[in-house]
């Protein structure tokens, strides 16, 4: 057969990969012209590496798993938010004991606060404020002082995580306030 050149000048190539398709006998082709290994069949029949149906399969499998990281992770971020709810009480409730005159007004103003600031951010709990008052009468005026406040509150977990779930988790945190060193205590 004599290689007539066409208008591109690629006519013997073209020739080439023609023969070598139909050369390849029961090989596949992909689009480019080029061999791809022979299709295998299983006894059955079926296409040996056939993918059909395993996405839905594999979307079986995997969908209850990443729903439950999911759900872990918004239980994590839930808890660290009414964690972060906690701390900003005992900051507040100490801030009150510190500028309180005396020891029981600084009890009763840390608790009106914590309980203020806790229904402030929507947490469903009763604080259990302490506050440590020993340095308004132990140190002298003069000299540094300082009050401290912890707010414990026992979150039930329906709040926190899923609501419906069982159990509670108790949420505490520790702030220590100056005293004013130059007011009469």
């Amino acid at each position: 057969m004599p290689i007539t050149p066409c208008r591109s000048g690629h006519r013997a190539r073209d020739n080439a990969r023609q023969d070598a398709r139909r050369s390849i006998g029961p090989e596949r082709r992909n689009g480019m012209g080029d061999n791809i290994a022979p299709e295998r069949r299983s006894a059955a029949g079926n296409a040996v590496g056939d993918d059909a149906g395993n996405a839905a399969l594999e979307l079986v499998v995997l969908a209850p798993v990443i729903f439950i990281l999911i759900a872990l992770v918004v239980a994590a971020g839930r808890t660290s938010i009414a964690q972060g709810s906690v701390d900003a009480a005992a900051r507040d409730a100490a801030r009150q004991a510190s500028i309180s005159l005396t020891p029981g007004a600084a009890q009763a103003a840390a608790q009106s606060s914590a309980q203020a600031a806790l229904s402030g951010d929507g947490l469903d709990c009763h604080p259990k404020v302490h506050v440590d008052t020993t340095q308004f009468t132990e140190v002298p005026t003069g000299l540094p002082a300082s009050v401290t406040a912890t707010v414990r509150c026992q979150v039930p977990l329906s709040d926190l995580v899923v609501p419906g779930l069982p159990g509670s988790r108790t949420l505490w945190f520790s702030f220590s306030s100056p005293l004013d060193p130059y007011r009469e205590r």
